[in-house]
């Protein structure tokens, strides 16, 4: 048997992350350190109320008050909106209408945190003090929250000239075969299930500097973002700008998670400011901005049927999902619950499939894409859906999955919805995970709770997720004066490790320490264009481009130095910063290679990718929940997962402890409320709970890899795995804990928080 040699850089190395260094000595510079000379500072008004027909009272005298520079209005940035960018078809083949998101609103607020004013002074309390004393006219409207109060036939109109809250109905799959497939079914099976809304709570809140250079008619924005290019871009769209107008620079970023993807109202307002004033202008959220400013995530009520023939296989699926959309259609926001309902069926072998999305306006935050956007919706679904399943027709859990589960031999498969899965070994994960959880041990350590008045459970999750959705990303790639090399790409890390990964690859092409590289990303004016990073995208879709200019580059450097050596190109290898004739003292350094080209030795290559990545997994959740308070302790979890080829196996457990953290949050703490008047009554981190390092297991993690054949590094990334296969695994322990401990035979469903399993199990008794 041949030992896997593990490399000292190249794919497949663990490495540390050369970021940390900088990071943990407080050497990393994020927005919020950017202070440039004369400095301004800026202030949001936002509405009190969730809907409400508004005027302004003292505008003229908060304009003359001590220090204020600027008071923006409605009145000067009308005709200003926020664009929405996702548009799928309907159900009927129609274009749906979105409403304007203005960015600063004149005449009527729709839910508690709208834009009204933006206040600019010469200090941040100068700018506050200002906005307190600001007269808002508050009319109020009438108002409606909550998703099945939207959509009753009686339900106040978030738009009235729409006629409905309905704001779009999306269909994927076929309607007539599926029903079809239902009336021949021997059982079918059904669940609703609600998929909580939360707030992403990055540790960095958002922030941006603008500046105004009237000598060149340009804007400098400093801002952490998830990608300059995509928000240059709306930027100018708002403002009427060229592109070229517009620098974008990303520093330091402290966290994403898909809200930090999008454009907000404070960016083209500091713009405006800056412009006006000709000084820059600052503006630094505080953490109740980001609770109702910055989109909310999930936020869906599913009903959905399976229907099963007697050997408990499935012959079809129906969904019905309604998605809520806040009070506004937000940049992405529509596109969530299609690309999740895409991803409905799962890993299973599900001949017919029909689900339908309906968007739901209220007065609320607008919600958008957080970690997974829609795929961990859809395995949550179908993860408890298959589990009722089991549980209904008494092939358990395990059996059900494996009975339907698409197997290695159909793969490439395309579902009913148009994913097409390349590769996998669906059984393969699901059985390994179920051996390192000793799975077949469980009843003992139920039995061993319960002696200490303790409920034990155990559940599965199964997923599978589209990520690196089709695309490219160039990559730019120097040989420096010094031998050291940059390269230069449009993704954007938000603490992944980026620099690491691409270095490490780039460090085994060219013989030389990660050290010597240098990773430019966040600045549009030096990197010519972009994809940011979203949707497990970068290293996917990064890395065949740099890899690719990396063996660009080095051909370029082998055939001058084979010129200075009188050798031949064959005949060179690359080490230690040296380019040597293989076998002699004969060498060159790169330094001089790159001192003697008369040029900067560029390589430039952009890899496309023409169909989205599939990782897949398995997650076993094991808990403990003490029936006199409700506490869920977490007592065991372990994933077992294909991610393709392993770049960095560290990063890769970084990024699914993280993603898992997020969901067992989700699943056992997180919790949005809003009162029927519209107010937020989580509107801060003293109400809105998230899970806490103690409350968290040891996970154990591994990876059972199947190569993809849709990637040209075999990749199929990982940023958002560990999210969407977290929170049906906790739930459907926590289910089958009060089921066998308390009787309890009602679905509960997330947030799993104490009162509720409390409440739970005296209304089993």
């Amino acid at each position: 048997m041949n030992q896997m040699v593990t490399p000292k850089f190249g794919v497949g190395a663990p490495l540390r992350r050369k970021e940390d260094e900088p990071l943990i000595t407080g050497k990393g510079i994020y927005t919020g350190d950017y202070m440039p000379e004369g400095c301004l500072h800026g202030v949001v008004v936002r509405s009190a109320m969730a809907h409400a027909r508004i005027s302004l009272g003292n505008v003229d005298e908060i304009r003359e008050m001590d220090g204020v520079r600027l008071v923006l209005t409605g009145a000067e940035l009308e005709g200003r909106t926020m664009p929405c960018r996702a548009r799928p078809k309907q159900i009927d083949g129609s274009n749906f209408a979105a409403p304007d998101q203005p960015v600063l609103c004149s005449d009527e607020v729709r839910y508690v945190g709208d834009a009204i004013a933006f206040i600019v002074a010469d200090d941040v309390n100068a700018a506050r003090n200002a906005a307190e004393m600001l007269e808002i006219d508050y009319d109020p409207l009438d108002v409606v929250v909550g998703i099945e109060q939207a959509l009753a036939p009686d339900a106040v109109k978030v738009w009235p000239e729409f006629g409905t809250n309905v704001a779009f109905t999306y269909g994927q799959g076929d309607q007539s075969k599926t029903d079809a497939a239902f009336e021949k079914a021997d059982k079918v099976v059904s669940i609703d299930v609600v998929n909580n809304r939360i707030v992403a709570n990055y540790m960095e809140l958002r922030g941006c500097v603008a500046e105004f250079d009237a000598a060149s008619d340009r804007f400098k924005l400093t801002v952490g973002t998830q990608g300059g290019h995509g928000l240059r871009d709306i930027i100018c769209s708002i403002l009427d700008l060229e592109a070229d107008k517009l620098q974008v620079i990303t520093p330091e970023v402290g966290g994403g998670f898909g809200t930090k993807m999008f454009c907000y109202r404070e960016y083209p307002l500091s713009m405006v400011a800056a412009r006006e004033l000709g000084r820059p202008v600052r503006w630094t959220g505080e953490r109740m901005d980001h609770f109702v400013t910055d989109a909310h995530g999930r936020d869906n009520v599913t009903h959905a049927e399976l229907a099963l023939d007697a050997d408990c296989r499935i012959l079809g699926l129906k969904v019905h999902v309604k998605a809520a959309m806040g009070a506004y259609l937000h940049q992405f926001g529509p596109f969530i619950p299609f690309v999740g309902t895409s991803m409905t069926s799962g890993l299973y072998d599900i001949p017919a499939v029909f689900a339908k999305v309906e968007g739901v306006y209220m007065h609320t935050v607008p919600t958008d894409a957080f970690r997974g956007a829609g795929r961990p919706e859809a395995a949550y679904l179908i993860e408890r859906l298959i589990e009722k399943a089991g549980e209904e027709t008494g092939v358990g859990s395990v059996e059900i999955r494996k009975r339907n589960f698409i197997k290695p031999e159909q793969l490439p498969y395309t579902t009913q919805t148009g994913r097409m899965y390349d590769t996998g070994d669906f059984s393969g994960h699901l059985q390994k995970a179920l051996e390192v959880a000793d799975w077949d041990g469980f009843k003992a350590r139920q039995d061993d709770s319960a002696k200490h008045g303790k409920y034990r459970g155990i559940g599965i999750c199964s997923y599978i997720e589209a990520c690196a959705f089709p695309g490219s990303e160039e990559a730019t790639l120097e040989l420096n004066d010094k031998g050291t090399l940059t390269l230069l790409i449009g993704t954007q890390t938000n603490g992944q490790g980026h620099a690491t990964a691409y270095s490490q690859v780039i460090a085994e092409q060219f013989g030389i320490s990660i050290e010597d590289i240098d990773v430019i990303q966040g600045d549009t004016d030096r990197v010519r264009k972009g994809g940011g990073t979203g949707g497990s995208r970068s290293i996917p879709i990064g890395l065949p481009s740099v890899r690719d200019a990396g063996i660009a580059l080095v051909k370029k450097v082998k055939e001058l130095a084979a010129d200075r050596l009188e050798a031949g190109i064959e005949d060179l290898e690359l080490d230690g910063g040296m380019v040597r004739v293989v076998g002699t003292d004969q060498q060159v350094t790169l330094a001089e290679i790159a001192a003697g080209a008369g040029e900067t030795l560029t390589a430039r290559e952009e890899v496309n990718q023409t169909e989205a990545t599939y990782p897949n997994g398995t997650h076993v959740c094991e808990v403990e929940i003490d029936p006199d308070t409700g506490d869920v302790a977490i007592v065991n979890y372990v994933i077992v997962d294909d991610f393709g080829v392993t770049v960095n196996p560290l990063l890769l457990a970084g990024q699914v402890h993280g993603g898992a953290a997020s969901a067992l949050s989700q699943a056992l703490c997180e919790q949005t409320i809003y009162d029927e008047d519209g107010q937020l009554l989580t509107a801060s981190l003293l109400d809105y709970r998230m899970i806490r390092a103690a409350d968290l297991p040891d996970i154990h993690f591994e990876t059972r890899n199947v190569p993809s054949t849709t990637n040209a590094m075999g990749i199929k990334g990982a940023g958002e795995a560990g999210t969407i296969g977290g929170c049906a695994s906790v739930m459907n322990a926590v289910q089958k804990a009060l089921k066998d401990g308390a009787g309890v035979s009602e679905l509960i469903d997330m947030p799993a928080t104490p009162l509720r399993v409390w409440e739970a199990i005296q209304a089993a008794k």
